[in-house]
């Protein structure tokens, strides 16, 4: 059977969409890994921001504005972070997304450094990690044509659940990339990441006893080999300083 060009595209955006998906679940796990860092270490999340939402809010509920200010510092960093990566997204910065993972894997590294000097326990801890994470929220935003969020858990269920709806319903999907791209494969892209995300935490909250703030290494090391030797990033970030596609939360 001799190739159209439309087939060679679709097949060229079927094989890019595959590595995609292992590469959104790769970033999820390192996501879910940091997080469980950072729950155990300062019993706050470092990523998963509805949780401090809800922690901040039922503790200025019961009077404890002091308990509540390090989920709130996490929620504002946070929001630094993904107003950073953005930023860099749409500057005219070449290849922005070696710049972004290269920032977070050095927030990692400012983290570790200031463990021994007692600077990381507390404030300066949350907030480089939630700076970092933000960031890193920024990094993939579609896989194919399906919005993505890395630490957005109850997003990515949502968008699970409503494939998973609508497939069974045989309803059309309106975006497909091709007729391999379905609302079932959806579902399972999003199932990949959620279970990333669950996987990274995990392992960090299995080896987080044992090696303390040096469980934080392997996502430093993971992400510099990103910066410096990764390719994948560049079309999606080229779409979105481009227009072709919105940071969707």
């Amino acid at each position: 059977m001799i190739a159209t060009p439309r087939r060679a595209a679709a097949t060229a955006a079927q094989v890019s969409t595959q590595g995609d998906e292992r590469f959104a679940a790769a970033l999820a796990m390192i996501a879910g890994y940091v997080d469980a860092y950072g729950y155990l270490t300062f019993k706050t999340y470092v990523s998963f921001m509805s949780g401090n939402t809800t922690q901040t809010g039922f503790l200025t509920g019961q009077g404890d504005f002091a308990g509540a200010m390090p989920s709130l510092l996490a929620v504002v960093s946070f929001v630094i972070g993904v107003f950073t990566g953005t930023s860099l997204t749409y500057s005219e910065t070449h290849r922005s997304w070696r710049v972004r993972f290269g920032v977070v894997a050095a927030l990692l590294a400012v983290s570790i450094g200031l463990t021994p000097l007692g600077w990381s326990r507390g404030a300066v801890g949350i907030a480089t990690l939630s700076v970092a994470m933000g960031i890193m929220n920024t990094a993939l935003s579609h896989v194919g044509a399906q919005p993505m969020s890395l630490t957005f858990v109850t997003g990515t269920l949502t968008r699970m659940g409503t494939h998973l709806a609508l497939g069974v319903t045989r309803a059309p999907l309106r975006d497909a990339q091709g007729p391999w791209d379905t609302h079932g494969r959806r579902a399972l892209l999003l199932l990949g990441v959620w279970a990333g995300f669950l996987t990274g935490a995990m392992l960090g909250g299995a080896a987080i006893p044992r090696f303390g703030v040096w469980v934080l290494l392997p996502p430093l090391l993971t992400l510099l080999a990103l910066a410096v030797f990764g390719r994948w990033p560049e079309r999606t970030s080229t779409a979105l300083a481009s227009g072709k596609l919105s940071p969707e939360p």
